[in-house]
């Protein structure tokens, strides 16, 4: 009976030996790998003088890209230094775009943008504009900063500079113009009917300006008044006064609005009515009916 018991304990299977068999060998291997993975597998050294190699490439490679300085603004004789991308960085960000003859005074910064010109050259331009700069010829466009020379090449044949307008009623100019703008007499225009190109030949009215003052104009119905010009949206005080004699105010074809039929939406577009007021009108006149007179709003 006990050596039965004994055989149980210590006899193996053919697959229980199998199994023990397979499970040393792996043991052998995974002790044997620390031993022979150095052979197989030879350790790269790095030397001292391969460093100094890299480190002395990493210098010149930080040389190469040392920012370069232009003397380059809009007045002739300026010396003021002002930063210029690398020509390598330069001409890997510079932008395509498509040609068409174009005027650089009165070009809205959507075509500039077409032209293949980047936003912050654009952004140069409408400063230089609204501070009453001028194109005067097509070489001019040489003294936008940020405009490099192989653009100024590509853009330079498709300038087209409007001819001088004709004075017809000269207007003196009692203000000192800003180093922009020579002191000169401007055509006056009719405020009603004047265009943006007509607007920015005024001095200090860039195409921004030209384009919120007719904003205004559409939204108010027409001017009634010149001095309804000043009430315009980032428009200075001082750049009113210079353009003020230039204004004059034949066409008064106001857009009037009928307060008996407008709707909400229709009154709170006026600048001067806006939603609270329009409400109101709107209100009054649901629990008291048509208003008789203009008169009449007053009572609300």
């Amino acid at each position: 009976m006990q050596k039965r018991v004994s055989n149980n304990y210590f006899n193996f299977t053919r697959k229980e030996r199998n199994g023990t068999i397979i499970l040393l060998i792996v043991v052998l291997l995974l002790t044997a790998i620390p031993f022979i993975y150095p052979l197989v597998f030879k350790e790269k050294i790095i030397h001292a003088t391969d460093i100094q190699h890299e480190l002395a490439t990493l210098k010149t490679k930080q040389t190469d890209s040392t920012k370069k300085y232009y003397r380059k603004n809009f007045e002739e004789g300026n010396s003021e230094k002002y930063y210029q991308p690398s020509e390598k960085r330069f001409h890997d960000n510079r932008i395509k775009g498509e040609l068409f003859y174009f005027d650089p005074n009165t070009i809205s910064p959507d075509d500039w943008k077409k032209l293949g010109v980047r936003d912050k050259t654009i952004n140069t331009i409408q400063n230089f504009i609204t501070k009453g700069g001028k194109f005067r010829q097509p070489e001019d466009i040489k003294k936008i900063w940020g405009l490099h020379e192989d653009e100024v090449q590509r853009l330079m044949p498709f300038v087209k500079i409007a001819a001088a307008v004709s004075i017809v009623e000269p207007v003196k100019q009692t203000a000192v113009f800003n180093k922009y703008e020579s002191k000169r007499s401007f055509e006056k225009i009719d405020i009603n009917l004047a265009d943006t190109s007509a607007l920015i030949r005024l001095p200090g009215i860039g195409s921004k300006l030209s384009n919120r003052i007719i904003s205004f104009r559409e939204k108010l119905g027409g001017f009634y008044s010149i001095e309804q010009v000043a009430e315009t949206f980032g428009l200075p005080d001082s750049v009113f006064q210079k353009i003020k004699p230039a204004l004059q105010l034949h066409e008064k074809n106001i857009k009037q609005i009928n307060i008996n039929t407008a709707s909400l939406d229709e009154l709170k577009q006026h600048p001067y009515i806006r939603y609270n007021l329009a409400n109101l009108v709107v209100q009054y006149r649901t629990q008291h009916g048509k208003f008789s007179t203009i008169n009449d709003i007053k009572k609300i």
